[in-house]
């Protein structure tokens, strides 16, 4: 009898299980996970710069001012960072089929609408792999509207080092304020009074 029990304990641990693994590896799952954790104060974007290089390393400086990269919406309309100096810029880079990418977006809509009518700052949530049907698709599905650009060529390795999602927000100088590699929730105050002192040097 004892080990008819444990037999039919096992079979419900490993249901239990099974269940709890596809709900996480279930990107829907996964997604709506991550945001309820964002939303009691997991993933708080640290807002720091990237530690300098030494000094007169210029290849290495993670805000060399030569960093510049060019992008396009999916209507034509291009947008190179080295024409944009003067404004602050919020760059996103992202992919369709990234999970934590997806799952942090309604917090950059959030932040994008806080700043949307400020000719001082703008947003380029730049989708690295060119899906274009798959972005207006997920838009269309989350009631985002978010400005989506497309890299016209190589993006700086300062920016994008590989990990996805990350963020950069550049000052007026076309300098890195701050860089962030992950998922963060960037619709909080702190975050919008750091945007809001970049705007206002």
């Amino acid at each position: 009898m004892m080990a008819e029990k444990k037999k039919i304990k096992n079979i419900v641990s490993w249901i239990v299980f099974v269940v709890l693994m596809g709900l996480v590896l279930w990107s829907p799952s996964r997604i709506f996970i991550q945001q309820q954790l964002m939303k009691i104060g997991f993933f708080k974007p640290k807002l720091e710069k990237p530690v300098e290089a030494q000094a007169g390393d210029k290849e290495s400086a993670p805000d060399f001012i030569g960093d510049k990269a060019s992008f396009s919406s999916a209507d034509n309309i291009v947008y190179d960072t080295e024409q944009l100096k003067g404004k602050v810029l919020f760059i996103n880079f992202w992919a369709t089929w990234c999970p934590p990418c997806r799952a942090e977006m309604p917090s950059i809509q959030k932040l994008y609408d806080k700043f949307k009518a400020n000719d001082n700052i703008e947003f380029l949530i730049v989708e690295i792999e060119g899906d274009v049907e798959g972005t207006e698709k997920f838009l269309t599905d989350q009631k985002l509207k978010l400005p989506i650009v497309y890299p016209n060529g190589e993006i700086p390795s300062n920016w994008l080092g590989g990990a996805i999602p990350t963020t950069v927000i550049l000052d007026k100088n076309g300098k890195i304020a701050a860089k962030e590699e992950g998922m963060y929730d960037y619709s909080t105050k702190e975050v919008e009074a750091f945007v809001q002192n970049l705007i206002d040097q």
